[in-house]
C-alpha cells in the first residue's frame, strides 16, 4: 500500500507563508484524490483542501480560501500546500491523505471517512 509522509511544518509568525510536503512511497499516486486535513488541540480533524487525479479540480475549505494553494506533481509522487497570510487559528497538525476508492475522477470528497490513507501529520504554530 501507498505511504504518505508529510514535512514542512514549524513555527512561524501571523502573515507568515509555509509550505507543505507530503511524499508518497510504493505504488503510484497518479489515478488518486487527495487532500489535506488538519487538527488543532481538542478539536476533530477537519477539511482544508483536495485536489483530483489531473488537477483539474480542487476544492478549498472557506476558512483557507485564497490564501492556500494545493498542488501535485504524480511524476515527483509529491502533494504540496503553499500556505500565505497565516493566522494564529490555523495552528494544528496537517495530514495529507489519499482516496483510494476514487480513481481518475472529477468528484470531490471532504469527510475524513472517505480517506484510506494517511500520512503521521506535521505541526503547524502560528504565533500573534
Amino acid at each position: 500500500q501507498v505511504q504518505l509522509r508529510e514535512s514542512g511544518g514549524g513555527l512561524v509568525q501571523a502573515g507568515d507563508s509555509l509550505r507543505l510536503s507530503c511524499a508518497a512511497s510504493g505504488p503510484s499516486i497518479t489515478p488518486y484524490l487527495m487532500a489535506w486535513f488538519r487538527q488543532a488541540p481538542g478539536k476533530e480533524r477537519i477539511f482544508v483542501a483536495s485536489i483530483n487525479w489531473d488537477s483539474r479540480r480542487t476544492e478549498y475549505a472557506d476558512s483557507v480560501q485564497g490564501r492556500f494553494i494545493t498542488s501535485r506533481d504524480n511524476a515527483m509522487n509529491t502533494l504540496d500546500l503553499q500556505m500565505n497570510s497565516l493566522k494564529p487559528d490555523d495552528t494544528a497538525v496537517y495530514y495529507c491523505a489519499l482516496d483510494l476508492r476514487t480513481t481518475e475522477s472529477q468528484s470531490q470528497k471532504r469527510s475524513v471517512s472517505d480517506y484510506n490513507v494517511w500520512g503521521q501529520g506535521t505541526q503547524v504554530t502560528v504565533s500573534s
